[in-house]
């Protein structure tokens, strides 16, 4: 299981994405985020940004990973369908991300931020766990 949504918030979205490798749980992070934005499933890929980020740790690192997403959804009117992290450490990450002009059609829910409540990310027996709040 890459991602599951959880349903204990009203005016929120929260989710815990899996992976048995840092850079497994970012993607799959991502992806479950880019769910609630758009259909993933009906965007292309044939646009691409490249994505440099640093943090403390991998929490904060993963925090910064997807406030990027966001703000790239909305300075640069893009959906992202495919990520590629070539390059990831407990503090820093490189990738590439894949998508196409949002189209209204393909659009879902505008996800403003994600928050604090109940972030977490951590070491798990086969990998790692992240749990994200975004503020819809």
């Amino acid at each position: 299981m890459k991602y599951k949504f959880i349903e204990d918030l009203t005016s929120d979205v929260m989710f815990e994405a899996y992976g048995r490798s840092l850079k497994e749980v970012f993607e799959n992070s991502a992806e479950a985020m880019m769910s609630v934005i758009c259909q993933t499933g009906k965007v292309g890929d044939s646009e691409s940004r490249e994505i440099e980020l640093s943090g403390r740790d991998e929490k904060d690192l993963l925090l910064n990973w997807l406030q990027e997403l966001i703000a790239l959804v909305d300075t640069e009117n893009m959906f992202f369908s495919r990520f590629d992290i070539r390059e990831i450490s407990a503090t820093r990450l490189k990738a590439t991300v894949y998508g196409e002009e949002a189209d209204p059609a393909k659009g879902e829910t505008v996800v403003k931020a994600v928050t604090y409540y109940k972030f977490s990310f951590e070491k798990v027996k086969d990998g790692f766990k992240s749990r994200v709040s975004l503020d819809i």
